[in-house]
C-alpha cells in the first residue's frame, strides 16, 4: 500500500468533516503539524473538537484555525501563550476541557491501547474533578478519566520510511507518539523520508502498523514563541 501523498492537502483529502475531532501533535511550537494544521485552515471545516496540548500562539500552529473559528471545543493542558484563545473562551464562543498535563498524555494514551478509563490521584478535590466519578482504593481517593480516541491525528516526524516507521527529535517527540495510535487515521508529516528498511528497528519510535499516510516537507519555520534576550547596558 502506497502512503506518500504529494502535499498535506491530497493527504487529508477524504478524511475531513464538519464536527470531526481531531489530535494534533506538539507541544508550544515543536514538533507541531505545521502543513497539515495549514491544509485543515484552508478545506473550512469547522465544528471542530482539536485535542492537542496547547493551541499554538496567536496566528502559528492551533491558533491559525481559532482565528478562523474553525475549532468548536479545546480539549487542552496549556493554554496561556494564546491571547486569542483566552478571549474566546471568555466570550463563550469556544468550549475548553482543562487537563493536568500527564493526565492529558494518559488519557491519549490509553485510547490507543483501547483502554475506556482509569483512575488517577491527581485532580482530586479540584476543580478538575467535578461531575466525575471517584472512587477509593487502599484508603486513597482517585478520579475516573476517560481515554480519548479521535477521528484523525496529525502529527510531525523527524524521519520516517515508505511504510511510515516514524522517528521523532528530541522535544519535538512530545505528544507525537501516542497520538498517532489513538485515532482511526494518522496522518503524518515528515522531514526526512528514506527507503524502507534504511532507518535501524531498534530506533523506530512508532511502527508504520499506526501511520495511514504519510506527506514530506524538507523546509520548516523555526518559531520562537517568547523570545527573551539580555537588556543592553
Amino acid at each position: 500500500m502506497n502512503k506518500l501523498y504529494p502535499d498535506a492537502n491530497a493527504a487529508l483529502s477524504g478524511l475531513l468533516h464538519d464536527g470531526m475531532t481531531i489530535m494534533a501533535g506538539g507541544f508550544g511550537l515543536s514538533g507541531i503539524p505545521e502543513k497539515l494544521i495549514a491544509a485543515i485552515e484552508e478545506s473550512a471545516v469547522k465544528g471542530l473538537t482539536v485535542i492537542s496540548n496547547n493551541a499554538g500562539v496567536d496566528g502559528a500552529g492551533l491558533g491559525l484555525l481559532l482565528g478562523t473559528r474553525q475549532i468548536r471545543k479545546m480539549i487542552s493542558s496549556y493554554v496561556g501563550e494564546n491571547k486569542l484563545f483566552a478571549d474566546l473562551y471568555l466570550k463563550g464562543e469556544l468550549e475548553l476541557e482543562f487537563n493536568p498535563q500527564g493526565t492529558l498524555a494518559e488519557r491519549i494514551r490509553a485510547g490507543g491501547a483501547g483502554i475506556p478509563a482509569f483512575f488517577t490521584k491527581t485532580g482530586v478535590g479540584t476543580l478538575v474533578a467535578e461531575g466525575k466519578e471517584t472512587r477509593e482504593f487502599d484508603g486513597t481517593t482517585y478520579v475516573m478519566e476517560r481515554g480519548l480516541f479521535a477521528d484523525l491525528a496529525v502529527i510531525h516526524a523527524w524521519k520516517a520510511d515508505t511504510e511510515g516507521n516514524l522517528v521523532f527529535r528530541k522535544t519535538a517527540r512530545n505528544f507525537n507518539p501516542v497520538m498517532a495510535t489513538a485515532a482511526k487515521t494518522t496522518v503524518v508529516e515528515v522531514e526526512h523520508l528514506v527507503p524502507a528498511g534504511e532507518i535501524d528497528p531498534d530506533h523506530i519510535h512508532t511502527p508504520g502498523i499506526f501511520v495511514q499516510r504519510i506527506v514530506h516537507y524538507d523546509q520548516y519555520e523555526k518559531r520562537i514563541e517568547q523570545r527573551t534576550v539580555r537588556k543592553r547596558a
